[in-house]
């Protein structure tokens, strides 16, 4: 005769009040840590370039498209206008982008990259290599690392 146990499945344990609140148990203070130490790590990378890590995320838009409206750039970058203008002035100043009114529309602005701006597309070409060995993780997991952030703003956009 044959006799069947039960066999519990086991559930993670609950985590107490006091878990929950530790300060290296939350999601936001791991991604809040890291982009600080990441975004620090760029710093001598984009020094030679006259780029600060803002500068260099607009860049890196432009360089995917342009010219593109402000408002195109904001959406790519998840900046408001208030934010963004500092910045493209910033880089007008430098050299690397025009900023001129749409004919069709005066409200809208349209960036364009100078010849600097795409020259500066080959030097910055280094840095994300450069950063890979700084930071010393195989490209396989920095990759598993980037689509898993990707997933997870993908979500909290559709959550939101």
């Amino acid at each position: 005769m044959i006799t069947k146990t039960k066999t519990k499945t086991q559930s993670p344990a609950v985590p107490t009040v006091g878990d929950r609140l530790r300060l290296d148990n939350q999601l936001c203070f791991a991604l809040y840590a890291a982009s600080g130490l990441v975004t620090r790590a760029y710093r001598p990378l984009l020094e030679p370039l006259g780029l600060t890590y803002p500068q260099y995320l607009v860049m890196l838009a432009l360089w995917e498209q342009a010219p593109r409206t402000v408002k195109a750039l904001g959406q790519a970058l998840e900046l408001d206008s208030g934010t963004l203008t500092p910045l493209l002035k910033r880089l007008e100043s430098a050299g690397f982008v025009t900023r001129t009114r749409d004919v069709q529309d005066e409200r809208r602005v349209q960036i364009a990259l100078t010849q600097a701006g795409e020259a500066l597309r080959e030097k910055a070409a280094e840095v994300p290599v450069a950063l890979a060995c700084q930071l010393q993780l195989p490209l396989d997991e920095i990759a598993d690392l980037r689509t898993t952030l990707q997933d997870l703003a993908r979500k909290m956009k559709a959550a939101d």
